[in-house]
């Protein structure tokens, strides 16, 4: 059996598979539960830019099949993800709105193992622990409008160039081994009594894998959160929604199986945003209704800091 069929995971939204789950190795494109509160605003524009710290925890010991129930594999998976990044706004105008760019440079800690079991037996065994640098994410557009008092809109277009350590033979990879494009758009609304609503909707769009000649099909995320502000702090209740659009491409594949995935999260948020200090936000969410993917925890933290 090839290990490709087996796991793999991403920054901020870690997936796993056994083999006829949805994109290669089971993982989304790109990091899901990033954004919580403030995905419609971009961070003040500044001399040397804003400097961010993400760092997440994922752990999950459960497959889904196609039907939403239990593949029955024994499975484990638990990620620490880090991720360093940079983000500078200027004071220039395109379209209406600021401009900007940055880039994330993530790095994975995985510790990994999955036994595929069939008609009561174990026909498949493997591991791995890596600790390597992931797929460089580059922002070379980030735009923000702020059409009314109280809302932010942002575009921003995504690169994830395959920089990040790759093994087709290895049980699970930091690196996708291909390219993604993704427009990504964000809202957020606070209202005069400080209640905020926010969301982000991100497509992933990604080239071949020529070392398999796989394609993952279109994936679409959203990212959203409903919290109440009390000062320079906001708490509430934040998660995401991930589909996957379009079929999978790959000879393996029969016409018609495009292993297409699913899977919404949930938990509680919180953030701290006040001007000149450092800004946090953390949230802790529990995935659930998962179809041809894992289900399991995420937990993450953002500092950043404008100079």
């Amino acid at each position: 059996m090839n290990k490709n069929l087996a796991v793999c995971l991403t920054l901020a939204g870690i997936a796993c598979t056994a083999p006829a789950l949805a994109t290669e190795g089971g993982a989304p494109t790109t990091a899901m539960g990033t954004y919580d509160f403030g995905s419609g605003f971009l961070p003040p524009s500044t001399p040397h830019g804003t400097f961010g710290l993400r760092t997440a925890w994922y752990s999950a010991d459960e497959q889904k099949g196609a039907d939403g129930s239990s593949t029955g594999n024994d499975f484990s998976l638990d990620v620490l993800s880090i991720g360093l990044a940079y983000v500078h706004m200027t004071d220039k105008t395109f379209l209406g709105a600021r401009y900007g760019f940055g880039g994330v440079a993530p790095f994975f800690d995985m510790d990994a193992s999955l036994g595929v079991n069939v008609g009561g037996r174990t026909v498949f065994e493997d591991e791995a622990d890596p600790f390597a640098q992931a797929d460089l994410q580059l922002l070379p557009l980030m735009l923000e409008w702020r059409p009314r008092p109280g809302m932010g809109v942002t575009a921003q277009f995504q690169v994830q160039a395959p920089t990040g350590d790759y093994d087709e033979d290895r049980l699970v990879n930091p690196g996708l081994n291909h390219w993604a494009f993704s427009p990504i758009v964000g809202l957020s609304y606070i209202t005069p009594g400080g209640f905020e609503v926010s969301t982000l909707s991100q497509f992933d769009i990604n080239t071949r894998n020529h070392d398999t000649d796989y394609r993952n099909g279109v994936e679409y995320r959203n990212e959203f959160a409903l919290g109440q502000h009390f000062g320079a702090w906001t708490a509430g209740l934040a998660g995401y929604y991930y589909d996957q659009l379009t079929d999978d491409d790959s000879p393996t594949l029969a016409d018609g199986d495009g292993n297409r995935a699913k899977v919404w999260a949930a938990g509680p948020a919180l953030s701290y945003v006040a001007p000149g200090k450092p800004a946090f936000w953390v949230h802790a969410y529990k995935e659930f209704a998962a179809e041809n993917r894992s289900e399991g925890y995420n937990l993450a933290l953002r500092v950043a800091y404008s100079f």
